[in-house]
């Protein structure tokens, strides 16, 4: 009988399906995300010192060039709700909080956070997660028209861009030190990725 009112308590990716009414509903300490209905708990431990240098060094970048522009650059924790049919509260089954996203589309933003597909959503590679980074949001991010998704691998120093061609992720080669890397998503943006990777 215990284990009926745990269930109830506390949401588990194994019982149930849950929306973005019931992730506003919950009182928990640790982020949560959403995938198909499914709970996905982040890691209890901060992220790694070298997945913060990483994500400092991007945001800033990607802050720096947007300056002035339409688009605009959000950090975990930022909600991004992916609708299907409906962007009522109780038919979203899909909330993410990417590491970093740009959204250009200013309709897409309200107080919640991002409700669309951001332009580009940037994940960084920690232990652990890389299943759901590498398979379950490469497939909702494609599926909800994410124009361009980046994995980054801090401890291999490398960078791999997913990009949107009818409808299909397209991957890049796979980049790292000693390379500059264009945005198709970010006309005129381009990462040196010896400033991301290079004082690790």
């Amino acid at each position: 009988m215990e284990k009926s009112k745990d269930k109830v308590k506390e949401p588990f990716s194994a019982y149930g399906s849950y929306s973005y009414a019931d992730y506003l509903s919950w009182q928990m300490d640790e982020m949560v995300e959403l995938i198909r209905g499914k709970v996905f708990r982040q890691a209890a431990a901060a992220p790694r010192r070298i997945h913060q240098e990483v994500s400092m060094v991007l945001s800033n970048t990607l802050y720096q060039f947007l300056k002035g522009k339409t688009c605009k650059v959000y950090v975990a924790p930022f909600d991004v709700r992916l609708p299907v049919s409906s962007r009522k509260h109780k038919d979203i089954d899909t909330v993410v909080q990417p590491d970093l996203c740009v959204v250009c589309d200013r309709e897409k933003l309200d107080e919640l956070g991002c409700i669309g597909a951001p332009d580009l959503i940037i994940e960084i590679l920690s232990p652990g997660n890389n299943k759901k980074e590498l398979q379950l949001k490469y497939e909702v991010y494609e599926a909800s028209g994410v124009k361009e998704y980046w994995v980054i691998h801090p401890e291999e120093r490398t960078l791999l861009i997913y990009t949107l061609e009818g409808g299909k992720y397209q991957p890049s080669r796979l980049f790292t030190l000693g390379d500059r890397v264009k945005s198709q998503a970010l006309a005129a943006f381009v990462l040196d990725l010896d400033e991301v990777f290079g004082e690790l």
